[in-house]
């Protein structure tokens, strides 16, 4: 049970969704009526989105203290969000290099698969849970409306209905192309897709039309509208085989 006024490691609990319903509700009421502080937590809010989104599949990986969101946080603040992603990137790189034998210098980087950030957000959102959703669809309403806001010139959402999914819930993510968005689709037997909106790469990258495997993932990308487009699905699973049969992106 949190006490009144917040600590610093209750705010911090706040920001990474650590904290009961009840809690959540007490220190949400004390925000309201603080609202320096409340800026103060937003501004926390939008480092964590950079984070995750940085820290990657790392947050797989085993416990490390020296990995942990809050610390990181702690210790970028103070630095321009603007390089908030990187200096993340950097850190874990230095971190993990300590224990690999990690030298920059010598460091060659593979180009990475198609789309690659959207199969590790399905992982982290549809698969494994770790991110909660930003926008849920039975409490806040119109999605492509959220969406909007983020992603003015991008395909609408894709229409699933026939495969028997509908949208139930997004999170925003972010890139160092910008923002981001993993959209969750779901049927009534509780399977899962992903539609995943970024945009494009480096040097202004657009994908031709293909599909490709990663593990017990399959994704299927495309580009337009100026943007970079995914569908993953479980690969081999009724969700994907209906979604091949029915669905046209």
């Amino acid at each position: 049970m949190i006490t009144l006024p917040p600590s610093e490691r209750d705010l911090h609990a706040y920001v990474d969704h650590q904290l009961g319903d009840a809690d959540r509700q007490l220190l949400e009421t004390y925000l309201a009526t603080n609202p320096e502080l409340a800026e103060q937590v937003r501004d926390w809010q939008r480092d964590a989105q950079h984070l995750r989104a940085a820290l990657g599949g790392v947050l797989q990986m085993p416990a490390n203290p020296a990995l942990d969101p809050t610390r990181i946080r702690q210790r970028l603040r103070g630095r321009s969000r603007r390089h908030l992603a990187s200096a993340a990137v950097l850190l874990l790189a230095v971190t993990l290099g300590g224990v690999g034998g990690w030298q920059a210098r010598q460091m060659t980087f593979p180009l990475p698969a198609p789309m690659a950030d959207a199969v590790q957000a399905y992982r982290l959102f549809a698969t494994q849970d770790i991110l909660p959703a930003d926008f849920k669809v039975e409490q806040s309403g119109d999605l492509q409306n959220w969406l909007d806001r983020y992603f003015t010139q991008a395909n609408r959402l894709p229409n699933l209905q026939n495969a028997g999914f509908k949208p139930v819930g997004a999170r925003l993510l972010s890139t160092e192309q910008g923002a981001a968005a993993m959209v969750l689709y779901e049927n009534p037997q509780g399977q899962r897709i992903g539609y995943y909106v970024r945009p494009p790469g480096p040097r202004n990258y657009m994908l031709e039309r293909g599909h490709r495997r990663d593990g017990e993932l399959q994704a299927e990308y495309w580009s337009g509208s100026g943007y970079n487009y995914a569908i993953v699905t479980p690969a081999d699973s009724p969700a994907a085989q209906l979604l091949q049969q029915t669905a046209r992106f």
